[in-house]
This record gives structure tokens, C-alpha cells and sequence, in this order.
């Protein structure tokens, strides 16, 4: 840290009976009251040096001994006022960055200025100020924080924004330009002093964001300021930008919690303020983060976003911010965990345990890569397109080449279609939320994006049992987003056994697994007890032994694996469609947007393609095989 020594004099202030004096041979006939605190000093080196002092002693009456002076409103304190006396006595005064803008501050106001003697105190400071304190990295930092107590004085005086100008033009420039210490060896110092002395420099090894950590400690007005100005240089990379925002966050905004919100908690007025207060200020801090924010996608990791997004919810932010870091997360989704989408609710309209809504922007964000309107003109009425120019043509590539490393790639929808199940069997669990929600989540991804359907059916599973109240028409609708194909051996045996999924859903997993057991030529295995007497319950006999397949009927190879392995199919399949068919019939199937579903919704849907001509091959077998016995 840099020092300035001034006066030669030694320190002769001594406090009586609570009033700070001099020592002096002559008497005292000044008394100045600063803040609180009585001076009796002396008229002429005062006034020699200051013109407010002056000015004021010529208004004020004067008594038989004494001519006292009030200073109520004196920038810096009784610190400042005794630096800016001692220095009028030309008593020895240290100045360095701590002290150096509560002292300019202060003799401003006692306006020591060149015009009442030359080499006056604030000519000396700034010298000191511009010359050394400026050109130290450390010194600015110091200095920039200090003028926090002095805000307005601060920004006249116009020292706030030179030491935001020095900061930012020596993290633009190379690090070895930089003098003094840096964030890794804050044990290293440099005392250099303006009269002459100067200890021995250390030069640290540095790294490209060597400012970071030096900077976290600004407050958010001061640090948000000194970024735009760094930002606007242009030369450092958005990459470092994100990790000084990333370090800044760690250091200031607070683990938030659901229990530490408080929002539905009862507590004293007191409390209530002082707590309003800190979420008011953090408040200010988080929005202050995402406003500097780089534009650039991956310039800050995927869970430091969440962390905000979390904070956001808590700390009750403007929807603007909260919109703003969903667009964000949407665009990196495939770095997320579980654990980052579980944003907790503190909404007073639900009870939810997390923000179901906030993820459902998160997931329209993320779809909503890469997606615009065309940018090739229509046809015309005559059937024929112009031909383009090739300026135009170079322009639609260039478009199609940025909309294409924009958009979400393939891999990347199926890491979100992983994440989204596995958050499905989290909210699952919560009996507040509501059904449209979950399918509403589910349905986000494009089926496509599901290679299997294992993940999705424990999530539906679990959903039932937290929902036992659910309805028959309800549980249809919340098994319309599975596909029974994509259903593995392991989940098809327990969704066989499942008593609380539709009945259709159990036929259409016997079906497929029996049919996928038979196109692998592998043997099928007998039905459980409990499901040959569901299945018998609804007027269909499992006990009956498969006819057999006539050897003459010739069948094509993409439709064989749906004919082998049902047992009885001519008599089973008419009954099982009979069921079914008046199962729809009775249910009162309703879209969430209310438009009706076609009443008679086919009980084998989910089969593969042609299924009517693989009906009339099974119903012909059958014909065949009747007619010879």
C-alpha cells in the first residue's frame, strides 16, 4: 500500500475533561464543535488555511474569550476534521487509501484551496491521489470502497468514477502492467511510499482473471459500475466475465433455503423489518448479477444459473429477472441434475412443494432453440417459385447456419428427456400437484426423445400411489403419455402386476411382451394368478391353450411378431376388443383444453403399423385352423 507523510511537527493534541486541545504557549480562542465533539484550538493557523472558517467566524458574534464554531454537518467525522486541523498546525499526518477521501472530503468543506495559500491541503492530495493511489491496483480497490460512506461528496469530487476508470483500464490491460498485489498472494504487499521510500516488488504469478477475487469485495453499486465499465472495453472474454460474476455471487448472495424465506412464517415487527430489509438488499444484488449476465450461451455454468434461479424464487425477484435466467438455463438444459430443477414454490395461490411452472418455461425455452419462421418467400399462385439471387441465397445459408448451432442437437434432447423423467418421479411425490402439470411436463419432449419409457412409467407409478383418488377417466389420461413398446421386460412384469394402472394399459403390456417374447423365439411364460383372474373378471379366459397357427397361411415378416404368442386369439381378441370398445363407451374422455376424444378410442392403438391387416390375418388363421379340425 502506497503512504503519503506530510507536516514535521509531533502530535501535541491532548484530551481534557472530554474536549480535544492542544498544547501551545498561547492561549486557545477558537472552540469548534464537530459532530459532538469540542475543539478548542486556535484562530490563526485555522483560518490561515481554510475560507470556511473564515467566513464563519466573520458571521458568528464574538464572546470575551472564546468564538465558537458549529460544524453539524461535517463530512468524515471528528477523524477527518482532527487530519485536516493537525495538518493546519503542521503536525505529522499519514494519508493513504483508507484515509485519503474522508480527508478530501473534508477539507472541501473547510474549502483549502490554492486561493487562500498556496500548497494547500487539497492541491497536496491530489497529487497524492492521481499519482500514486490511481496507478496502484490495490490502492483503488481500497480507495474505491472507502468513498461508500461518502457518496455524494464522492461522486462531485469525481473520485468515484476515476477509480472506476483506473480499475477498469488495469483489468484491460496485462496483468504485468499491473502494480501491486494481486488475488493470489494477498500476503504480498508492496508499501511504497510517495516521499521516496520504496520496499523491494514481488511479482506474483498471475492468471487471464487475477481481478476477480480483488474485486468480489466492492459492494453491488460499486462492483455492477466498474463491470459495465469493463464490459464495455471489449477485450476481455465473456468467459471470464461469467467466473467474476460466479466468484462475486459466492461471496455475497446467501445460501437461501425454503425454511430460511420465511414467507408464511409468523414473527415480530422488528424481525419482520430487519428481514425485509436483507431480502431487499439481496434482492437488488441477484438482479444486479443477471443484468450482467453475458449474452453468450456456456459463459456461466448451468448449476450457477439454477442457483440464481432458486435465489430468485426465495428472494421474491422481478419476473423480468426470473424469465430472463429460465431463457438462460433453457439454452445449456442438458447440464442440468435432478436436483437443479427441484426450485422451490413460495407462492401463496399453491401449495407445491417446487415451481412446476418455472420448469415448464425452463423446457418451452429449450424446445424453443433454433425454431423461427421460413425464410424462403411462398410459392405463387401460378405454381412456380423465382429463382433466388445469389445474395439472397448466401443469406438464407448464413440463417440456417446460425439457427443450426443454435438449436438444441439430438444428444442434447435425450439427456433432457432423461432429466425430465427422473424430475417427474420427484414431483410425483407431492399430492399438490395437479394432474395437468404432470402430463404437461411430460409432454414437453418429443416422444421421439424417449428411447425407452422406464424412467416415465416409475414417475406415473409413483404418481398413483401419492394420488389414490384419482378417477378412472384421470388415470386413463395419465397413461395416454406412455408407450407400452418402449416398456422393458423388467417394467413390463411389474406393470403386468400393477393393480392400480387402466386395464388397458395391463393388456396392452401383456400383449406387447408376449408378442416380443414370440418374435425373439423365445418361449412365453405362463400369466400370473392375479392377472389371469383380472383378465377373467372382464370376460376373458386366459386358461385356454393357443390354437395352432396354420402352416399355409403365409404372413409377412413385419407382421409375424404381433400374430405368435397370444393364446386363443380368435376368441380373446374379439372379447378383449368387445371390453374395451364399451369401456371407452362409458368413459367420459376430455382433453385438459376440453375438446372431446373420439368415443370409440381402439383398444390396441399403440400396435405396430397396419393393424387392420394384421386382424384380418389373425381372424383368417383362426378360419383355417376351425375348419380343419
Amino acid at each position: 500500500m502506497k503512504f503519503m507523510k506530510l507536516g514535521s511537527r509531533p502530535d501535541t493534541f491532548y484530551t481534557a475533561e472530554a474536549v480535544r486541545c492542544v498544547s501551545s504557549e498561547v492561549c486557545s480562542d477558537l472552540i469548534i464543535q464537530v459532530k459532538g465533539s469540542r475543539y478548542l484550538l486556535h484562530k490563526f493557523p485555522l483560518l490561515s488555511k481554510c475560507l470556511k472558517l473564515q467566513r464563519l467566524c466573520a458571521e458568528s458574534p464574538e464572546t470575551s474569550q472564546h468564538q465558537i464554531i458549529q460544524l453539524p454537518d461535517f463530512p468524515g467525522g471528528i477523524e477527518a476534521f482532527e487530519l485536516c486541523a493537525k495538518f493546519c498546525y503542521g503536525i505529522t499526518i499519514t494519508l493513504s487509501a483508507y484515509n485519503i477521501v474522508a480527508v478530501r472530503c473534508a477539507a472541501e468543506y473547510l474549502q483549502m484551496t490554492e486561493d487562500v495559500e498556496k500548497g494547500n491541503l487539497i492541491y497536496k492530495l491530489e497529487v497524492f491521489f492521481n499519482s500514486c493511489i490511481l496507478h496502484g491496483w490495490r490502492d483503488s480497490i481500497v480507495c474505491l470502497q472507502t468513498t461508500k460512506a461518502f457518496p455524494l461528496w464522492s461522486e462531485d469530487l469525481g473520485i468515484t468514477s476515476r477509480c472506476i476508470e483506473a480499475i477498469a483500464s488495469k483489468v484491460l490491460s496485462h496483468p504485468s502492467k499491473v502494480s501491486l498485489s494481486h488475488s493470489h498472494s494477498r500476503r504480498v504487499r508492496d508499501d511504497v511510499s510517495c516521499n521516496g521510500g520504496e520496499s523491494q516488488k514481488h511479482r506474483p504469478t498471475t492468471t487471464k482473471g487475477w481481478w476477480a477475487e480483488d474485486m468480489a469485495e466492492l459492494g453491488i453499486d460499486l462492483y455492477w459500475r466498474t463491470m459495465i465499465a469493463i464490459k464495455s472495453g471489449g477485450k476481455i472474454p465473456s468467459s471470464l466475465i461469467g467466473e467474476a460474476l460466479q466468484i462475486y455471487a459466492s461471496r455475497w448472495l446467501p445460501n437461501v433455503s425454503r425454511e430460511g424465506a420465511g414467507h408464511k412464517q409468523v414473527a415480530s415487527d422488528s424481525d419482520s423489518d430487519s428481514t425485509n430489509e436483507i431480502r431487499s438488499k439481496h434482492r437488488l444484488l441477484l438482479e444486479s448479477i443477471v443484468s450482467l449476465l453475458p449474452a453468450e450461451k456456456g459463459t456461466v455454468s448451468c448449476s450457477f444459473l439454477f442457483k440464481l434461479l432458486k435465489a430468485a424464487s426465495i428472494l421474491g425477484a422481478s419476473s423480468s429477472s426470473k424469465m430472463e435466467l429460465a431463457r438462460r438455463v433453457g439454452l445449456q438444459l442438458e447440464e442440468a441434475k435432478v436436483k437443479d430443477l427441484l426450485i422451490p414454490s413460495l407462492s401463496y395461490s399453491s401449495d407445491m412443494l417446487y415451481d412446476v411452472d418455472i420448469v415448464l418455461s425452463i423446457l418451452e425455452q429449450f424446445m424453443l432453440q433454433g425454431q423461427s419462421p421460413p425464410t424462403s418467400p411462398p410459392r405463387s399462385k401460378l405454381g412456380f417459385e423465382r429463382r433466388k439471387s445469389r445474395s439472397a441465397e448466401n443469406i438464407d445459408f448464413e440463417l440456417q447456419e446460425s439457427r443450426r448451432s443454435s438449436s438444441a442437437s439430438h444428444s442434447s434432447k435425450l439427456k433432457v428427456a432423461k432429466l425430465v423423467d427422473g424430475y417427474l418421479q420427484e414431483i410425483a411425490r407431492d399430492v399438490n400437484v395437479p394432474l395437468s402439470k404432470f402430463i404437461a411436463i411430460a409432454e414437453s419432449i418429443p416422444d421421439f426423445s424417449r428411447p425407452d419409457h422406464d424412467d416415465l412409467y416409475r414417475a406415473i407409478d409413483i404418481y398413483l400411489k401419492a394420488h389414490p383418488d384419482l378417477n378412472k377417466s384421470e388415470r386413463k389420461r395419465l397413461c395416454r403419455i406412455l408407450d407400452c413398446k418402449k416398456l422393458s421386460v423388467e417394467v413390463c412384469m411389474h406393470a403386468a402386476q400393477n393393480e392400480k394402472l387402466p386395464l388397458r394399459v395391463v393388456v396392452q403390456v401383456l400383449f406387447f411382451e408376449q408378442a416380443r417374447a414370440a418374435m425373439g423365439g423365445g418361449k412365453v411364460t405362463e400369466l400370473p394368478s392375479n392377472i389371469k383372474a383380472l383378465l377373467a373378471t372382464h370376460g376373458i379366459d386366459p386358461s385356454r391353450p393357443p390354437a395352432p397357427l396354420s402352416t399355409t397361411t403365409s404372413v409377412q415378416a413385419e407382421d409375424q411378431w404381433s400374430v405368435s404368442g397370444l393364446k386363443s386369439p380368435k376368441s380373446k381378441l374379439s372379447a378383449l376388443r368387445m371390453k374395451l370398445n364399451e369401456d371407452d363407451l362409458n368413459d367420459t374422455n376430455v382433453h385438459p383444453d376440453g375438446m372431446a376424444r373420439p368415443s370409440k378410442f381402439k383398444a390396441f392403438c399403440a400396435l405396430p403399423s397396419q393393424p387392420k391387416k394384421m386382424f384380418s390375418k389373425l381372424l383368417s388363421i383362426n378360419r383355417n385352423t376351425s375348419e380343419k379340425n
